[in-house]
Protein backbone atom coordinates (compact mmCIF):
# COMPACT_ATOMS: atom_id res chain seq x y z
CA UNK A 1 0.00 0.00 0.00
CA UNK A 2 1.27 3.13 -1.11
CA UNK A 3 1.74 5.95 1.64
CA UNK A 4 -0.04 9.59 0.82
CA UNK A 5 -3.04 9.98 -1.52
CA UNK A 6 -3.12 10.39 -5.21
CA UNK A 7 -3.33 14.37 -6.34
CA UNK A 8 -6.20 14.95 -8.56
CA UNK A 9 -5.90 17.50 -11.68
CA UNK A 10 -8.09 19.49 -13.32
CA UNK A 11 -9.22 18.53 -16.24
CA UNK A 12 -9.17 20.51 -19.33
CA UNK A 13 -12.65 21.90 -20.43
CA UNK A 14 -11.48 20.42 -24.15
CA UNK A 15 -8.85 17.73 -25.05
CA UNK A 16 -5.67 19.26 -25.73
CA UNK A 17 -3.86 18.10 -28.72
CA UNK A 18 -0.31 16.24 -28.23
CA UNK A 19 2.46 15.60 -30.29
CA UNK A 20 4.85 13.44 -28.67
CA UNK A 21 8.58 11.51 -29.60
CA UNK A 22 9.29 8.91 -27.97
CA UNK A 23 13.18 8.10 -28.36
CA UNK A 24 13.23 5.09 -27.09
CA UNK A 25 16.98 3.37 -26.92
CA UNK A 26 18.78 6.90 -28.85
CA UNK A 27 20.59 9.70 -28.46
CA UNK A 28 23.54 11.11 -25.78
CA UNK A 29 23.08 13.65 -23.23
CA UNK A 30 24.77 16.04 -25.56
CA UNK A 31 22.72 14.82 -28.53
CA UNK A 32 19.21 15.29 -26.65
CA UNK A 33 20.68 18.87 -25.47
CA UNK A 34 21.47 19.73 -29.38
CA UNK A 35 18.70 18.33 -30.28
CA UNK A 36 15.95 20.23 -27.87
CA UNK A 37 18.17 23.26 -28.79
CA UNK A 38 17.24 22.98 -32.86
CA UNK A 39 13.62 22.07 -32.25
CA UNK A 40 12.99 25.12 -29.50
CA UNK A 41 12.66 27.58 -32.10
CA UNK A 42 10.90 25.77 -34.62
CA UNK A 43 8.21 24.78 -32.44
CA UNK A 44 7.85 28.69 -30.52
CA UNK A 45 4.10 29.24 -31.95
CA UNK A 46 3.24 25.06 -31.60
CA UNK A 47 -0.57 24.68 -31.22
CA UNK A 48 -0.33 21.70 -29.66
CA UNK A 49 1.75 20.27 -26.75
CA UNK A 50 5.04 19.11 -27.74
CA UNK A 51 6.21 16.39 -25.48
CA UNK A 52 9.30 14.50 -25.97
CA UNK A 53 10.99 11.40 -23.70
CA UNK A 54 14.46 10.33 -23.79
CA UNK A 55 16.60 7.73 -22.49
CA UNK A 56 16.93 7.84 -18.72
CA UNK A 57 20.06 9.52 -18.98
CA UNK A 58 19.45 12.26 -21.44
CA UNK A 59 16.37 13.60 -19.29
CA UNK A 60 18.31 15.99 -17.26
CA UNK A 61 20.27 17.72 -20.23
CA UNK A 62 16.58 17.85 -22.22
CA UNK A 63 14.81 19.31 -19.38
CA UNK A 64 17.28 21.97 -18.75
CA UNK A 65 17.53 23.24 -22.58
CA UNK A 66 13.42 23.32 -22.75
CA UNK A 67 13.16 25.47 -19.83
CA UNK A 68 10.60 28.39 -20.88
CA UNK A 69 10.06 26.88 -24.21
CA UNK A 70 6.55 24.83 -25.08
CA UNK A 71 8.75 21.43 -24.89
CA UNK A 72 7.31 19.11 -22.30
CA UNK A 73 10.16 16.44 -21.21
CA UNK A 74 8.91 12.83 -19.87
CA UNK A 75 10.58 9.24 -19.52
CA UNK A 76 9.97 6.68 -21.25
CA UNK A 77 9.33 4.28 -18.05
CA UNK A 78 9.28 3.75 -14.75
CA UNK A 79 9.55 2.07 -11.37
CA UNK A 80 6.56 1.54 -9.24
CA UNK A 81 8.25 1.50 -6.22
CA UNK A 82 9.52 4.76 -3.95
CA UNK A 83 12.64 3.67 -3.40
CA UNK A 84 14.65 0.27 -1.91
CA UNK A 85 16.77 -2.85 -3.15
CA UNK A 86 15.64 -2.99 -7.05
CA UNK A 87 18.91 -2.53 -8.98
CA UNK A 88 18.20 -0.93 -12.11
CA UNK A 89 15.06 0.50 -11.15
CA UNK A 90 14.03 4.60 -11.11
CA UNK A 91 12.01 6.16 -9.33
CA UNK A 92 9.06 9.24 -9.86
CA UNK A 93 10.81 10.93 -7.79
CA UNK A 94 14.22 10.69 -9.54
CA UNK A 95 12.31 11.27 -12.83
CA UNK A 96 10.76 14.43 -11.68
CA UNK A 97 14.58 15.79 -10.17
CA UNK A 98 15.54 15.31 -13.60
CA UNK A 99 12.96 17.48 -15.18
CA UNK A 100 10.55 14.94 -16.42
CA UNK A 101 7.07 15.94 -16.27
CA UNK A 102 5.53 13.04 -17.77
CA UNK A 103 6.06 9.11 -18.21
CA UNK A 104 5.40 6.18 -20.58
CA UNK A 105 3.42 3.31 -18.93
CA UNK A 106 2.80 -0.26 -20.42
CA UNK A 107 4.56 0.55 -23.93
CA UNK A 108 4.15 -2.89 -26.07
CA UNK A 109 8.28 -3.24 -26.14
CA UNK A 110 7.87 -3.39 -22.13
CA UNK A 111 5.22 -5.62 -22.26
CA UNK A 112 7.09 -7.47 -24.75
CA UNK A 113 10.53 -7.92 -24.10
CA UNK A 114 10.46 -6.99 -19.93
CA UNK A 115 7.67 -9.05 -19.40
CA UNK A 116 5.45 -6.36 -17.53
CA UNK A 117 1.75 -7.35 -17.49
CA UNK A 118 -1.44 -5.28 -16.67
CA UNK A 119 -1.11 -5.70 -12.96
CA UNK A 120 2.18 -4.35 -12.55
CA UNK A 121 1.63 -1.27 -15.17
CA UNK A 122 -1.08 -0.34 -13.04
CA UNK A 123 0.83 -0.12 -10.03
CA UNK A 124 2.95 2.06 -11.87
CA UNK A 125 0.23 4.24 -13.33
CA UNK A 126 -0.76 4.91 -9.30
CA UNK A 127 2.71 5.85 -8.13
CA UNK A 128 2.71 8.39 -11.45
CA UNK A 129 -0.33 9.86 -10.24
CA UNK A 130 0.41 10.11 -6.86
CA UNK A 131 4.07 11.76 -7.51
CA UNK A 132 2.08 14.22 -9.91
CA UNK A 133 3.89 12.63 -12.98
CA UNK A 134 1.01 12.73 -16.03
CA UNK A 135 0.70 9.33 -17.33
CA UNK A 136 1.25 8.15 -20.65
CA UNK A 137 -0.73 5.06 -20.87
CA UNK A 138 -0.02 3.13 -23.86
CA UNK A 139 -2.37 0.23 -25.44
CA UNK A 140 -2.32 -1.51 -28.30
CA UNK A 141 -2.91 -5.39 -30.25
CA UNK A 142 -0.85 -7.98 -31.79
CA UNK A 143 -0.92 -8.98 -35.16
CA UNK A 144 -2.53 -12.64 -34.64
CA UNK A 145 -4.96 -10.85 -32.17
CA UNK A 146 -6.29 -8.09 -34.67
CA UNK A 147 -6.33 -10.93 -37.23
CA UNK A 148 -8.27 -13.13 -34.95
CA UNK A 149 -11.25 -10.38 -34.19
CA UNK A 150 -9.76 -10.30 -30.61
CA UNK A 151 -8.67 -6.71 -30.93
CA UNK A 152 -11.34 -4.57 -28.80
CA UNK A 153 -11.30 -7.48 -26.27
CA UNK A 154 -7.28 -7.06 -25.54
CA UNK A 155 -7.77 -3.58 -25.59
CA UNK A 156 -10.80 -3.31 -23.21
CA UNK A 157 -8.73 -5.80 -20.92
CA UNK A 158 -5.70 -3.45 -20.78
CA UNK A 159 -7.45 -0.51 -20.16
CA UNK A 160 -9.03 -2.96 -16.92
CA UNK A 161 -6.13 -3.97 -15.90
CA UNK A 162 -4.94 -0.88 -15.97
CA UNK A 163 -7.05 1.55 -14.38
CA UNK A 164 -8.54 -0.73 -12.39
CA UNK A 165 -10.22 0.85 -9.27
CA UNK A 166 -9.21 4.35 -9.90
CA UNK A 167 -12.18 6.59 -10.25
CA UNK A 168 -12.15 9.54 -12.99
CA UNK A 169 -10.69 12.17 -10.96
CA UNK A 170 -7.49 10.35 -10.17
CA UNK A 171 -7.19 9.59 -13.81
CA UNK A 172 -8.16 13.05 -14.77
CA UNK A 173 -4.46 14.03 -15.97
CA UNK A 174 -4.27 10.43 -17.97
CA UNK A 175 -3.33 10.24 -21.63
CA UNK A 176 -4.17 7.10 -23.46
CA UNK A 177 -2.22 6.44 -26.55
CA UNK A 178 -3.50 3.39 -28.75
CA UNK A 179 -0.26 1.90 -30.67
CA UNK A 180 -1.19 -1.64 -32.52
CA UNK A 181 1.95 -3.94 -31.80
CA UNK A 182 1.70 -4.80 -35.12
CA UNK A 183 2.50 -1.25 -36.46
CA UNK A 184 5.20 0.02 -33.94
CA UNK A 185 8.84 -0.27 -35.77
CA UNK A 186 7.00 -2.12 -38.79
CA UNK A 187 6.44 0.78 -41.59
CA UNK A 188 3.03 -0.32 -41.47
CA UNK A 189 0.03 2.05 -40.16
CA UNK A 190 -3.59 1.66 -39.57
CA UNK A 191 -5.32 3.49 -42.07
CA UNK A 192 -6.91 7.01 -40.97
CA UNK A 193 -10.53 5.36 -40.74
CA UNK A 194 -9.14 1.83 -39.26
CA UNK A 195 -7.28 4.16 -36.74
CA UNK A 196 -10.29 6.89 -36.07
CA UNK A 197 -12.88 3.21 -35.53
CA UNK A 198 -10.78 1.89 -32.83
CA UNK A 199 -10.15 5.02 -30.98
CA UNK A 200 -13.71 5.93 -30.81
CA UNK A 201 -14.27 2.57 -29.46
CA UNK A 202 -11.93 3.09 -26.76
CA UNK A 203 -13.74 6.07 -26.31
CA UNK A 204 -16.89 4.84 -25.94
CA UNK A 205 -15.93 2.00 -23.84
CA UNK A 206 -14.67 4.69 -21.12
CA UNK A 207 -17.47 6.42 -21.20
CA UNK A 208 -19.24 2.91 -20.11
CA UNK A 209 -15.90 2.49 -17.50
CA UNK A 210 -15.46 5.58 -15.96
CA UNK A 211 -17.99 8.35 -17.37
CA UNK A 212 -18.84 10.17 -19.84
CA UNK A 213 -17.33 13.31 -18.84
CA UNK A 214 -13.71 11.94 -18.58
CA UNK A 215 -14.17 9.52 -21.56
CA UNK A 216 -14.51 13.36 -23.79
CA UNK A 217 -12.21 15.02 -22.22
CA UNK A 218 -9.51 12.20 -22.53
CA UNK A 219 -6.96 12.73 -24.92
CA UNK A 220 -6.45 9.86 -27.08
CA UNK A 221 -3.32 9.42 -29.17
CA UNK A 222 -2.54 7.30 -31.75
CA UNK A 223 1.58 5.23 -32.53
CA UNK A 224 2.70 2.64 -35.18
CA UNK A 225 4.84 4.10 -37.82
CA UNK A 226 3.51 7.94 -37.84
CA UNK A 227 5.69 10.29 -40.02
CA UNK A 228 5.32 13.23 -41.78
CA UNK A 229 3.49 11.88 -44.66
CA UNK A 230 0.77 10.16 -42.97
CA UNK A 231 0.18 12.21 -39.91
CA UNK A 232 -2.17 14.87 -41.42
CA UNK A 233 -4.75 12.09 -42.73
CA UNK A 234 -4.89 10.68 -38.98
CA UNK A 235 -4.97 13.67 -36.82
CA UNK A 236 -8.19 14.52 -39.06
CA UNK A 237 -9.66 12.01 -37.50
CA UNK A 238 -12.78 12.91 -34.34
CA UNK A 239 -11.79 10.91 -32.06
CA UNK A 240 -7.47 10.97 -32.72
CA UNK A 241 -5.65 13.70 -30.29
CA UNK A 242 -2.61 13.58 -31.36
CA UNK A 243 0.54 11.17 -32.06
CA UNK A 244 3.00 8.84 -29.66
CA UNK A 245 6.04 9.04 -32.78
CA UNK A 246 9.08 6.80 -32.39
CA UNK A 247 11.92 6.69 -35.14
CA UNK A 248 10.35 9.95 -37.06
CA UNK A 249 11.05 11.82 -33.79
CA UNK A 250 14.52 11.18 -33.71
CA UNK A 251 15.15 13.85 -36.97
CA UNK A 252 14.30 16.99 -35.27
CA UNK A 253 13.16 18.58 -38.84
CA UNK A 254 10.31 15.79 -39.17
CA UNK A 255 9.43 16.41 -35.98
CA UNK A 256 8.92 20.15 -35.85
CA UNK A 257 6.77 19.27 -39.36
CA UNK A 258 4.56 16.81 -37.32
CA UNK A 259 4.15 19.78 -34.68
CA UNK A 260 3.27 21.74 -37.47
CA UNK A 261 0.39 19.87 -38.89
CA UNK A 262 -0.22 18.83 -35.26
CA UNK A 263 -1.17 22.89 -34.56
CA UNK A 264 -3.78 22.74 -37.05
CA UNK A 265 -7.31 22.83 -36.12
Amino acid sequence: MMEGSIKLFRKPMTRKRIIAGNWKMHKTMREAALYVEALTPLVVDAGCEVWIAPSFFSISAAAEKAEGSRIRVGAQNMSDQDEGAFTGEVSARMLKEAGAQFVILGHSERRQYFNEVDEHIHHKLKRALLESLLPLLCIGESAAERESGHSLDVLRAQLDGALGDLTADALASLVVAYEPVWAIGTGKSATPEIAQEIHAEIRSYLTERVGSGFAQDLPILYGGSVKPTNIEGLLNQTDIDGALIGGASLDVEAFANMVRQGSKR
